[in-house]
């Protein structure tokens, strides 16, 4: 950040992506240079920066994801990307796994919001307004896999039969099976439950929700859940109050004493801490979504959940989302959809969610004005019914844009 006679200029490098990213790019940064002028009238700018990831990546330096792209993403802090390929069933590693793991971005923060024009498969969307923190560094994407038949598995498989008996008898099938490891930490479940409390009480949220499979997963996700609600306990006793704590209140004096407490901790401004089982709260993200507030998931968990709540509010194509380091202030904001290689270069792609992550990426950086007034401009863009393909398939009576053209009506809208 570079301070000239007042004016203040913010590199921020970007990713353009595979597939459709170099249109949505080209679109959303229309976009967001708008939102910049339009707030600060050139006394804040932004500075573009490209760092090379992916297929341009691999065409111009013979690799996926060059030192360089790392170190200036470390330099800089905060960044966005566009949608990287990533092959299913083999080649290379995520690039989106490995550049979270390798800037250790912990949290994946995931806003759904209906917006008036949107599609929802919901009778009555309004109200939904759900943030959900998923951990982003741990869980089966730690990539501690073993191919079937491979030399490791089958060396994994050996040790288990003869030091862990018992353990190698819950296997169905012991021959050609691949075995992938779930790591899930205290320290890791900690920080990110700690970012979503702490989030919830700065935004003035009423209720966390800690959502996990710890009926099963015992000692992984039925770890993430005591762990979150130890940490809870003893660093937010002032500000949260927890749905164990009333559970002990209830088995000690009963479920009248428990109620009447549980009113005046959240009379008093205390916010809830509940939990849920993830098949559970699939079944109320679509009977009862307006009864989230704010989520803290494990990974997996969180990523089916996350993509679940954006299709109640027009889709992934419309869906933000960072990732998060709330201690060291690396951020990495990103396009949700895939790389969508079949509409590239075709001018259909929606733009929408890089765009909104961009404004997240602003509020990130404190450039709040130009945050909200995108926001206000997707809004009036949607709400007059001016659209980008995914959406005018889902409804009737809409102008169909192509993606520079929405991104010019956003821009117009924006005031």
């Amino acid at each position: 950040m570079d301070m000239n006679n007042s004016r203040k200029m913010i590199t921020i490098p970007y990713i353009i992506g595979d597939g459709i990213g170099p249109d949505i790019w080209k679109a959303a940064q229309i976009v967001l240079n708008t939102a910049i002028e339009k707030a600060y009238h050139g006394k804040s700018q932004v500075q573009w920066l490209e760092v090379l990831a992916g297929e341009k990546a691999f065409q111009k330096v013979g690799k996926y994801l060059p030192d360089e792209t790392l170190e200036t993403l470390r330099k800089y802090k905060v960044g966005i990307k566009g949608p990287l390929t990533t092959p299913v069933g083999g080649g290379f590693q995520s690039l989106n796994v490995i550049l979270r793991k390798e800037l250790d971005l912990y949290a994946c923060q995931r806003p759904v919001h209906w917006f008036k024009g949107l599609p929802s498969p919901l009778i009555n969307p309004q109200g939904l307004d759900v943030v959900l923190l998923r951990e982003n560094t741990e869980d089966v994407y730690s990539g501690i896999e073993f191919g079937a038949n491979s030399s490791k598995n089958l060396l994994l498989l050996k040790i288990l039969k003869n030091k862990f008996p018992s353990k190698f008898q819950c296997l169905r099938f012991t021959k050609e099976v691949g075995i992938d490891l779930k790591p899930i930490s205290k320290e890791g479940s900690q920080r990110l439950v700690r970012a979503a409390v702490k989030w919830a009480i700065e935004n003035k949220r009423n209720k966390v929700t800690l959502i996990h499979k710890g009926n099963i997963m015992k000692y992984t996700e039925g770890a993430f859940l005591q762990w979150g609600y130890q940490l809870i306990e003893e660093e937010f006793p002032d500000y949260a109050y927890t749905q164990q704590q009333w559970q002990q209140t209830k088995n000690a004096y009963g479920e009248n004493n428990a109620n009447r407490e549980k009113d005046m901790a959240l009379q008093s401004g205390k916010i809830l801490i509940n939990d849920m089982i993830a098949d559970v709260a699939f079944e109320q993200a679509i009977s009862q979504p307006t009864s989230f507030d704010v989520i803290a998931a494990t990974n997996l968990n969180g990523d089916y959940l996350s993509d679940a709540f954006a299709a109640l509010a027009g889709g992934v194509g419309i869906s933000p989302g960072g990732n998060i380091n709330y201690e060291t202030g690396m951020a990495l904001f990103e396009a949700n959809h895939g790389s969508a290689v079949s509409l590239a270069n075709q001018n259909k792609a929606n733009p929408s969610s890089l765009i909104l992550s961009g404004s997240m990426m602003f509020r990130f950086l404190s450039l709040t004005e130009a945050a909200n007034l995108i926001i206000r401009g997707i809004k009036a863009t949607i709400r007059r019914g001016e659209v980008t393909f995914d959406l005018y398939s889902q409804i009737t009576g809409n102008t169909l844009l192509g993606t520079q053209e929405f991104a010019e009506a956003v821009s117009a809208s924006i005031d």
